[in-house]
């Protein structure tokens, strides 16, 4: 497989997945498991607690469609293998927890992954509004 030659094939990836990227799979109801498999084949979904507790805030105070979309993004999170981070900033937690676990920081936050990027960080983010897209080139 394409994915297996890009990688060398070296066991299960970490994603940390940020506010942004869960909510995204809402909206555009994209089949994470499928197009993570796609990209990564084995693979680990870590939360960072800081985006747990942001997603938990844009459920009890946003308004509309960003309401509707966090109550049902916060039980999906909650799924997920959770990580505490020490931070007061989701952005920080997410590329707090993916430089400590050697991660890849899945977000569609343009900073987030410029950021991300000059940590020599991979990332993962939405193409097209119907698929994943793995970018592992640095600033």
């Amino acid at each position: 497989m394409a994915s297996d030659r890009a990688w060398g094939n070296k066991g299960i990836k970490t994603v940390v997945i940020d506010t942004s990227a869960i909510m995204m799979l809402f909206e555009f109801s994209i089949d994470l498991e499928n197009e993570l498999k796609r990209i990564l084949v084995s693979y680990r979904i870590v939360v960072p607690i800081s985006v747990i507790n942001e997603l938990k805030f844009l459920a009890e105070n946003s308004k509309g469609r960003k309401k509707q979309i966090a109550k049902p993004a916060v039980k999906l999170a909650e799924g997920f293998e959770l990580m505490d981070d020490n931070s007061d900033n989701a952005d920080d937690a997410v590329l707090s927890v993916a430089k400590r676990q050697k991660g890849i920081v899945f977000s569609n936050d343009r900073e987030l992954r410029r950021r991300a990027k000059k940590e020599k960080l991979k990332t993962i983010c939405l193409r097209s509004k119907n698929h994943l897209m793995i970018s592992e080139k640095f600033v």
